[in-house]
């Protein structure tokens, strides 16, 4: 399974039998082969309202990545979705690049009425979002350096960057770590959920359309971000 903006490699190549396809921004690719490790111990809460999605995202596109500008330390993020609000707080000092990159896609309300395209339920347990397009292949037009991978592990919370399966190559696709999930150390961890894991649990609790196998797909649920703000602090 990719994480990307072309296809982005979420968790790369998913091959649970795959991932396939899904995450960093510009890129996409697969995030390496996964071994299942069974479904979340912790039971979904109970099911709460989503609204309708509504708007449309801009596709817009930039050169380069901008100009790191950031403070090392931490951000946060929040994330408007119609399922309700997940707070991040973004780790400025171990991921710059990453949180920067995010802060300014933010500042140009990119992420605004996106979907949520992917959500995986079996070996890895991850919700995929970041692509305004909605097909796993979208990006800012930019790519971004990893970081902070020495020793990175993907607990429930984690918020980390999807890439093509290619060193280098996150965009804008990202993943929300719902239950603990085994991962490769290839995809930069730069967050960490601080309130909405409830939210993310009950997504996930709906299930995928499977159109990428079992247990991989759309969310049946669908989940759009309906706006995007990162503040520092």
């Amino acid at each position: 399974m990719r994480i990307g903006r072309d296809r982005a490699v979420l968790p790369a190549a998913l091959a649970l039998a795959a991932l396939a396809a899904a995450c960093s921004g510009s890129s996409n690719g697969h995030p390496a082969t996964l071994r299942a490790t069974g479904a979340p111990t912790t039971p979904p809460p109970a099911s709460g309202a989503c609204t309708s999605p509504s708007g449309s995202p801009k596709h817009e596109q930039f050169g380069h990545e901008p100009k790191l500008t950031i403070a090392r330390t931490t951000y946060t993020a929040t994330v408007v979705t119609n399922c309700g609000t997940i707070t991040v707080a973004l780790d400025g000092k171990h991921a710059p690049h990453t949180v920067n990159s995010f802060a300014f896609l933010a500042g140009q309300h990119f992420f605004d009425s996106s979907p949520c395209h992917r959500l995986t339920t079996s070996g890895i347990y991850v919700l995929q979002c970041g692509d305004p397009t909605g097909t796993g292949t979208g990006g800012p037009g930019y790519t971004i350096p990893d970081e902070n991978l020495k020793g990175a592990t993907y607990g429930a919370g984690t918020v980390a960057m999807a890439n093509t399966g290619q060193p280098h190559t996150g965009g804008s696709q990202f993943f929300f770590v719902y239950a603990d999930t085994p991962l490769p150390p290839q995809y930069t961890p730069f967050g960490t959920v601080t309130a909405g894991l409830d939210i993310l649990r009950r997504i996930a609790a709906a299930g995928s359309d499977d159109s990428n196998g079992p247990g991989d797909g759309a969310p049946k649920q669908p989940v759009v971000i309906e706006s995007f703000t990162v503040t520092k602090g």
